[in-house]
């Protein structure tokens, strides 16, 4: 081989290398990648007084307390763990939203700070008569240390939102449990007046109890009010499957199902709704149950719905009164996993 025909090889061996290169750095940053590094800034960011707060031993108990429901005492201080929005600098909440924005949809995120902001409707609506409504008592808290190469977890809470999430090496392992509720489900009134924030997990499952036949709605629709969601446990009730299986359900009913549940799975970052959906259909879709309960003689229809599967659980309620006291107008929403929550699965 001569000196140029060496060269020659030299500078493809080079392109070919640089070229890998290249495209080993475009590769897109997983979620989980993303949690991380935005993790690792938010604490950054805080103070000891505020780390004191903010951060728990991976396995402390508190990861596994949680809750979507006002929590305050009789002098109205919060009893929820973390370091709440209200307490940080400008700097530390645009890098805690940073971090909330890294585990959802663009939909997810902007669903997350509507329902904060709910709160200054219900303020307003309540006249201080209720538990405290302020759209900056949302508490964030993160356990263990953010790592590529580590376990680890985060969640945020307040009024009507509860997300925690679990990563393991870079990847998420746990998006459960993940709660999103809106009360008012329809503002009635005022400039925000049509307001819907989450028709997502009501006007699928309306389709698909409407086009139920006769047999098959005898089969899904129960005589009571499905229970509200369990907060405060690291996995749901092991209760065994009721309504109408999704193998007895026509295709274009099966489309309807996946629809709902395409429209919990959306408010997550897309990857990991990716997996989700990923992990019901592999479980076995035709295994799926739905039942539903609606009590057609109240004001406002109060009605609630449960799907489940062998690694799912999604549950939706939609039976109190809003502030303003209109029936069935208070929605809250939640997806588990059945097999256990916060990457208890073993996944």
């Amino acid at each position: 081989m001569t000196r140029k025909q060496i060269g020659l090889a030299v500078l493809v061996l080079a392109g070919v290398a640089g070229l890998a290169y290249f495209t080993q750095s475009q590769e897109p940053e997983s979620t989980g990648q993303k949690m991380t590094v935005a993790a690792d800034k938010f604490v950054g960011t805080l103070t000891a007084e505020q780390k004191a707060k903010a951060a728990f031993g991976f396995d402390d108990k508190e990861r596994t307390n949680w809750y979507f429901v006002p929590r305050e005492d009789k002098e109205k201080k919060p009893l929820r763990k973390g370091l709440r929005l209200e307490e940080m600098n400008d700097k530390q909440k645009e890098a805690a939203k940073a971090l909330l924005q890294s585990a959802l949809s663009k939909d997810g995120y902007d669903k997350a700070l509507t329902i904060m902001s709910l709160e200054n409707i219900l303020k307003e609506l309540e006249m201080g008569k209720g538990p405290t409504r302020n759209p900056e008592w949302y508490f964030f808290s993160v356990f263990g240390t953010p790592n590529k190469d580590a376990k680890w977890g985060w969640r945020v809470e307040g009024h009507h939102l509860a997300l925690n999430f679990t990563v393991d090496k870079g990847k998420v392992i746990g998006a459960t449990p993940a709660v999103f509720g809106a009360n008012p489900a329809v503002v009635k009134d005022g400039p925000k007046k049509g307001l819907r924030v989450l028709p997502e997990s009501e006007d699928p499952a309306r389709d698909l109890i409407a086009s139920l036949d006769e047999e098959q709605a005898k089969a899904a629709r129960q005589a009571k009010q499905l229970p509200e969601i369990e907060q405060a446990k690291a996995k749901p009730k092991d209760d065994a499957p009721v309504g109408l299986s999704a193998g007895k359900m026509t295709d274009k009913q099966k489309g309807l199902l996946l629809k709902v549940l395409e429209g919990y799975a959306s408010r997550m970052a897309p990857d990991v709704a990716t997996r989700q959906l990923a992990e019901i259909k592999e479980a076995g879709f035709d295994k799926l149950t739905f039942a539903f309960a609606q009590e057609d003689d109240k004001p406002g229809k109060p009605h609630t719905y449960r799907v489940q599967g062998p690694t799912v659980l999604i549950e939706f309620l939609n039976v109190q009164e809003d502030s303003a006291k209109n029936p069935a107008n208070h929605i809250h929403s939640g997806v588990r996993d059945v097999r256990g929550d916060f990457g208890l699965s073993g996944k």
